[in-house]
């Protein structure tokens, strides 16, 4: 299986990723996190041939773009989830959390019908390889702290703060 790596500034700082040969999106990383450039490594561990390819990454390129710029509020790139079915259905929900707003660990666990689930839904965060795209960074703690977050809380503080900035300013025109 190949894969095709590119790499684009974001509000959180540099992301690395990778996309399958139907264009998918395998895989997202950041670069910046607390660990570190692993990316490459852990999709040749995984048995991928990695490679780079301008015109092979250029539609998620250009989605992170916008939503870098303010102009994309959410994703039509697709996506290729690898996990668990409880995993795919919490990381599915989290693509309906709309731009700028949170959700609690709870609230993502009632919303899929599974009320007292909500270490799950953490535990199911915790191992989404498409941050961003699908957004980890706005679920928080029911007691609206911010939670844990793979990539380190400084990169979900920017996120949430990228999101807030974007929607002020569109209320502003």
């Amino acid at each position: 299986m190949k894969v095709y790596i590119g790499e684009i500034g974001s509000p959180a700082g540099l992301l690395a990723f990778a996309v399958g040969e139907d264009g998918a999106l395998v895989r997202l990383h950041f670069v910046e996190s607390d660990y570190g450039p692993v990316m490459v490594e852990d999709l040749e561990a995984e048995g991928y041939a990695v490679e780079t390819d301008e015109t092979k990454t250029a539609g998620v390129r250009r989605e992170l773009s916008e939503y870098t710029n303010g102009d994309r509020r959410t994703f039509d790139v697709p996506l290729a989830f690898a996990g668990s079915e409880w995993q795919k259905a919490v990381w599915t929900e989290l693509t309906r959390i709309p731009f700028g707003e949170t959700r609690s660990y709870g609230e993502i666990a009632d919303a899929l019908g599974r009320p007292g689930a909500a270490r799950a839904v953490g535990s199911a965060n915790a191992r989404n390889v498409l941050p961003v795209v699908v957004p980890c960074h706005r679920v928080i703690a029911a007691d609206g702290t911010l939670g844990g977050f793979n990539g380190g809380l400084h990169l979900k503080e920017r996120l949430l703060e990228h999101e807030t900035k974007v929607l002020a300013a569109a209320t502003r025109r």
